[in-house]
């Protein structure tokens, strides 16, 4: 699978896609970590038509990339670089466990070192978690946030990186 994947930077095009693919992940993927009341909290039902506009402002003030699979976006991840911060890594139910986050993660590493950052952090989700650990993301401290008035645990964690690494 991975030998048809290619990572490409998000265009404004992207935006349907890669809301849904976040919205699939919650509610498919996220399943088996989060209760059903915390992913309503997370992901409400008519989201997509409500936030698409926000959405896709958000996408566009960080530095984006989606992943591409015969033509279709499958994942998607981006980085503040201001700030070295991860704030979404999402691949559609369908297309995980083959390596699409993998593949954004190495993306996203890369260009952090690239621009000289000297560390990553994300607040990854139960379900993200062990993926991060595989790539020497490790737990700061465990959290809870609230959504809409349900409290949803992650883990803030964070990798620090060698800006001369390859």
């Amino acid at each position: 699978m991975l030998d048809d994947l290619r990572i490409r930077r998000y265009r404004d095009t992207d935006a349907r896609a890669t809301r849904s693919i976040f919205e699939r992940a919650v509610r498919v993927t996220a399943a088996a970590h989060y209760t059903a009341e915390q992913l309503a909290a997370w992901v409400p039902d008519d989201s997509l038509s409500a936030v698409l506009d926000d959405w896709a402002a958000r996408r566009a003030a960080v530095t984006t990339w989606v992943a591409e699979l015969d033509d279709a976006v499958v994942g998607f991840t981006d980085l503040d670089v201001e700030i070295g911060y991860l704030d979404m890594l999402f691949v559609d139910p369908d297309a995980g466990r083959h390596g699409v986050g993998s593949a954004l993660i190495r993306q996203v590493l890369d260009e952090a070192r690239a621009v000289g950052l000297r560390e990553v952090t994300v607040q990854a989700s139960r379900t993200a978690q062990p993926v991060f650990e595989r790539h020497g993301f490790v737990v700061v401290r465990e959290q809870r946030v609230e959504r809409r008035g349900v409290l949803i645990e992650n883990a803030v964690m964070r990798i620090p990186l060698d800006a001369s690494a390859e």
